[in-house]
């Protein structure tokens, strides 16, 4: 089973919370496979860490249009001349069951992380093997 998730990039503006999707973003990738923090979003802090590294990121370039009703997971790279990067994850739940209704409803996505690619590296790096995640 792949764990599909969109990474969008968006413009770091005064009055825009790194923990609510933004209204507009500048480029959209899909990934099909692994899209998970401890996969996607190690590959993606290490990525920008270390740049120009032999880590890259295998993703479609989509257009910003495009919506995904099956992805798990939604990653947000916020950036803007002489600001520091910060990235937004978000667990995108769909549509969950109501006992109470008996039908289907659609859940709110929820914001399971927001800080640096360095915080990202040391929150979900240490469930994995530390010696590929280091910076120096």
């Amino acid at each position: 089973m792949s764990t599909r998730a969109t990474i969008r990039f968006a413009t770091r503006e005064d009055g825009v919370s790194f923990s609510e999707h933004p209204k507009k973003w500048h480029a959209q990738f899909y990934k099909h496979h692994d899209g998970y923090p401890e996969g996607l979003g190690l590959e993606l802090a290490t990525s920008i860490v270390r740049s120009g590294s032999k880590y890259g990121v295998n993703m479609e370039i989509e257009r910003v249009d495009v919506v995904h009703s099956d992805i798990e997971y939604m990653y947000y790279i916020w950036q803007d001349h002489g600001k520091s990067i910060w990235i937004s994850i978000f667990e995108v739940n769909g549509f969950g069951y109501c006992e109470t209704c008996g039908q289907d409803v659609s859940t709110k996505d929820e914001c399971i992380f927001v800080g640096t690619p360095e915080k990202l590296l040391t929150k979900y790096g240490s469930q994995e093997d530390e010696s590929y995640y280091k910076l120096n």
